[in-house]
């Protein structure tokens, strides 16, 4: 990655529905180039997907909290995963170190609503400890990391390497 696919990303990051003849004037290339840089930075796992943020105040969740929770033993793990990856509410889940083993981001309507959460995530076999803090306000909230050109490609390509030996 360059200076040039930065500036590329970082127009995205802040519009991901610019079409590629507008990136094309703001970067000064063509639009064949542009359209190229985007397919490898696609096809190299740079950019993974684009998508829609909506307002959790507009569909009426404010209620947003994180939740640390702690598993007796490792052998729960795959029904608690499982639980996550079912749950809509819960947007993150994050394996930790420290006291606790998983961190969740949870937004929902009420506190009437977490309660069902928090209840059916202490039924589930293995969970030792939860421990639950309402988010009062984000003072910031960034969707990706900010992009940096290559400084060292080795260390790229085996990350590429590593995701494409997962992902068979």
């Amino acid at each position: 990655m360059d200076i040039t696919d930065v500036k590329i990303i970082k127009l995205l990051q802040s519009d991901a529905r610019l079409s590629i003849s507008e990136i094309s004037k703001k970067v000064n290339m063509s639009v064949s180039a542009v359209g190229e840089r985007l397919k490898k930075l696609e096809n190299s796992g740079y950019i993974q997907k684009y998508t829609v943020i909506l307002d959790p105040l507009l569909l009426q969740k404010e209620l947003s909290v994180i939740m640390n929770l702690r598993l007796e033993r490792p052998e729960y793990t795959d029904d608690f995963l499982s639980f996550v990856n079912d749950e809509e509410e819960i947007l993150e889940c994050h394996y930790i170190t420290g006291d606790y083993d998983y961190s969740l981001k949870i937004v929902t309507h009420s506190t009437s609503t977490l309660e069902r959460i928090m209840n059916r995530i202490k039924s589930i076999p293995g969970i030792q400890k939860t421990q639950t803090n309402v988010i009062l306000s984000t003072l910031k909230n960034k969707y990706s990391v900010s992009p940096e050109p290559d400084k060292d490609s080795n260390l790229k390509n085996n990350i590429i390497k590593n995701r494409e030996n997962i992902k068979k």
